[in-house]
């Protein structure tokens, strides 16, 4: 998918735009928010997100200051969101002084299986956009309102004078 550092820092920097905008809609009464009680809280997929930059990316070689993989979730919404933007930045600052786009084509075991470089941050890119949309699900269940992320949410229609679309 990324020929050049480049290509992926265009699509990082506005998909961790819209993942921020769903952890700073986040409270601290939503982060115990679940489907089930052997299914991970709101909380708990925020903060998975926030450590498997370390895990994931340390794991595929890059030296980065991010939240580490083993540190406990705290208890309030806006220090896992803090988490989140320090770790999201510290993958872009690390990617930015170890690799380069040649990187991509490098070979890295992860997770038992080799991946080009190139399929890892691919991966990592998807990782997060599929624990956002279990996190807007969680969100909805709590009563937030839940940011738009790709488009309009269902309260943004409102607030732009539109009617909703039908349910």
């Amino acid at each position: 998918m990324f020929s050049t550092m480049d290509e992926f820092f265009a699509l990082w920097q506005p998909e961790t735009d819209k993942t921020r905008k769903v952890f700073d809609a986040l409270t601290d009464e939503s982060l115990g928010q679940q489907v089930t009680s052997d299914h991970r809280t709101l909380g708990r997929l925020a903060w998975h997100l926030t450590t498997t930059f370390d895990e994931m990316m340390g794991s595929a070689g890059l030296e980065l200051n991010a939240v580490k993989k083993d540190a406990p979730m705290p208890d309030s919404a806006s220090a896992i969101s803090e988490g989140y933007r320090k770790s999201s930045q510290a993958i872009v600052e690390a990617m930015r002084e170890q690799w380069t786009d040649r990187t991509l084509t490098e070979e890295r075991d992860l997770y038992g299986r080799v991946w080009k470089v190139k399929d890892i941050l691919y991966l990592l890119v998807a990782h997060q956009i599929h624990h956002r949309g279990q996190m807007t699900v969680l969100m909805r269940q709590a009563g937030l309102k839940v940011p738009g992320v790709y488009g309009p949410s269902k309260e943004d229609w409102s607030v732009m004078g539109t009617k909703p679309p039908e349910i």
